[in-house]
């Protein structure tokens, strides 16, 4: 039981905080947005069109796999662009899938908890892509973008459980980074990958002045973007703090504690590494299973607490796959300490073992994150009275549905009463939990 019984009346206390501060969002994509809506019925889980939105990753992850299982070639031009249109659609679907909650009268922790754990899942499958789409390979610079990607969404997961809001800067993931890939994929349609290792300055024909040092000048479009992600990360780490700083004071509580929080994930991302020096056939020759390894342990991390905040649980310092990834580590720098420096332990695993265990290990969090997400949806479905991809007891009709909405309107109509969902609630009499969540983030 990942949610304690004493626990679950705190759902129906849950209520949505989000700051988003985005002028492209604002300005650019809330407008779309508004009228993309349309085109989804009423009868439409807000969490089916997340996990919809979601199989337009998996299938850019699928052609990927299949023209550049190395990241490190180019493919077709129609793969970059199908590539960019997916990411696109992704977007626009999870960022509706909060209006169609507040417009079905669906909104809900459930909402929040499993569009949470769709984005955790996808940050990992979108460094994939992006790796393949630049050709970075199987390389230190991939594991570094998958660290800086996780870093940033970990940061944010833990600073809206110690402040009860979501907050997104004027440049975010959510909006300017999924915007700026996507422009990459599109502008690697007609260039390919490799263009991205050429010299940033010479493409946009910035003359080499003297002042300029021969490196700096050199630099190409993947080193550049390492440096600014480096930076931007810096200052997320510090601007997080902050704010759960202020927050806690101004609760009047320690601080220690939650700054505590952020160990799980470097403690993490101290092993990750190390594993990888040691044990380099597993970076050059397995990095891809390994990295679903990795972001199988980060979206299990990451939905521990959200369900903690939903609930007002403890914040969960424990993660259990940590301790493969520790085990891993430990078995491959023993035969590496005795040979560099005379002291340490034979391996358990051996170069024979080492990759199987791997994917073990990949197998185990699959089973560990599986049923961590069994547990909780089904617990919460329970409890409120919902259910997960179907809405149970629609509580509005509306009259201006587009006519794409009104063909779909039908096929969900008969897949919510195949799921038994023939009840009526009128609005006045529902309690307004659901299995969405509002959201103004995205």
């Amino acid at each position: 039981m990942y949610i304690r019984q004493s626990k679950l009346p705190h759902l129906k206390e849950y209520k949505y905080s989000g700051v988003d501060h985005s002028l492209v969002s604002k300005y650019v994509l809330k407008p779309f947005w508004g009228q993309f809506i349309k085109l989804f019925p009423m009868n439409m889980a807000p969490n089916l069109i997340t996990l919809t939105g979601f199989f337009f990753i998996i299938v850019n992850l699928a052609t990927l796999l299949w023209y550049n299982p190395t990241l490190d070639q180019n493919c077709p031009p129609w793969v970059y662009a199908s590539w960019a249109l997916g990411l696109f659609l992704y977007q626009s679907f999870d960022a509706v899938d909060g209006s169609q909650a507040r417009r079905t009268k669906q909104s809900g922790p459930l909402g929040e908890l499993f569009d949470h754990g769709v984005d955790a899942c996808n940050t990992t499958l979108e460094v994939v892509i992006f790796a393949g789409a630049v050709n970075l390979g199987y390389s230190w610079q991939t594991v570094l973008t998958l660290f800086a990607s996780l870093c940033s969404f970990y940061l944010t997961t833990w600073e809206e459980y110690h402040t009860h809001t979501l907050y997104l800067g004027p440049v975010s993931g959510p909006v300017e980074g999924i915007c700026a890939v996507i422009m990459v994929y599109a502008i690697t349609t007609f260039t390919g990958g490799y263009y991205w290792h050429g010299s940033m300055m010479r493409a946009f024909g910035v003359p080499q002045f003297e002042f300029i040092p021969d490196s700096v000048y050199e630099m190409s479009f993947i080193t550049w973007y390492l440096t600014y992600g480096s930076i931007i990360l810096g200052y997320s780490i510090y601007q997080s703090s902050m704010n759960v700083v202020k927050a806690r004071r101004a609760a009047g509580l320690r601080v220690r504690p939650a700054l505590l929080g952020l160990a799980p994930f470097f403690t993490l991302w101290v092993l990750i590494p190390t594993w990888l020096w040691v044990q380099p056939d597993i970076l050059h020759n397995h990095l891809i299973p390994f990295m679903f390894f990795i972001g199988t342990c980060f979206a299990y991390q990451v939905g521990l607490i959200i369900t903690a905040h939903l609930t007002k649980s403890r914040f969960p310092y424990f993660n259990i796959l940590i301790l493969p990834i520790f085990l891993g580590t430990m078995d491959a720098l023993g035969p590496h300490l005795v040979e560099n420096f005379g002291f340490g332990w034979p391996s358990a695993l051996g170069d024979e073992y080492e990759i199987p265990f791997v994917f073990f290990c990949l197998g185990s969090a699959y089973g560990v994150y599986g049923s961590f997400v069994f547990d909780v949806v089904l617990n919460i479905c329970d409890y409120l009275d919902i259910w997960c991809l179907t809405i149970k007891h629609k509580k509005t009709e509306d009259p201006n549905e587009t006519m794409v909405a009104e063909v779909f309107s039908k096929f969900f109509d008969r897949l919510n009463t195949w799921a038994g969902s023939d009840q009526q609630v009128p609005v006045a009499n529902g309690n307004g939990n659901g299995n969405g969540v509002e959201k103004k983030n995205k």
